[in-house]
């Protein structure tokens, strides 16, 4: 006896990748809790934390998937806030080593984990209405 086929969704997304990309902001959200509860800082939990590097790398694993959908933004936009949060870090790096860019720095470090989080919440918000993200 077959097993039955999960039906795609009225967008033709099977329901089972809209599941994964709900853990995969799950586990960003989680990275960035840690930030928020640790000495780590948001963007730290969120690059180097276990969470969003599982996420990351599921994104790779299951990005052809989702080609052609519009869970496809979903992935895009998860993993373009990884990479430019990464960016945006050694950016940081550079200046929390002089002497003059430290208040930028703590500014900018700041202002980075405000962007992870509003990232994380727009598109979690916007994959429960099952709308796309703006690519």
């Amino acid at each position: 006896m077959q097993e039955p086929v999960p039906s795609p969704n009225p967008q033709g997304v099977r329901p089972s990748l809209v599941q994964l990309t709900h853990i995969i902001y799950g586990l960003h959200a989680i990275a960035v809790l840690v930030g928020v509860t640790s000495a780590a800082t948001v963007a730290g939990g969120f690059v180097f934390g276990l969470p969003s590097l599982v996420a990351v790398f599921i994104n790779y694993l299951k990005r052809s998937d989702v080609n052609g959908t519009w869970l496809e933004s979903h992935f895009r936009w998860q993993i373009r806030t990884f990479w430019f949060t990464f960016l945006w870090l050694i950016v940081y790096g550079l200046l929390i080593i002089t002497i003059i860019g430290i208040p930028i720095a703590w500014i900018m470090i700041a202002l980075l984990g405000l962007w992870v989080g509003y990232r994380v919440i727009r598109g979690w918000v916007a994959l429960g209405d099952n709308r796309p993200l703006p690519v």
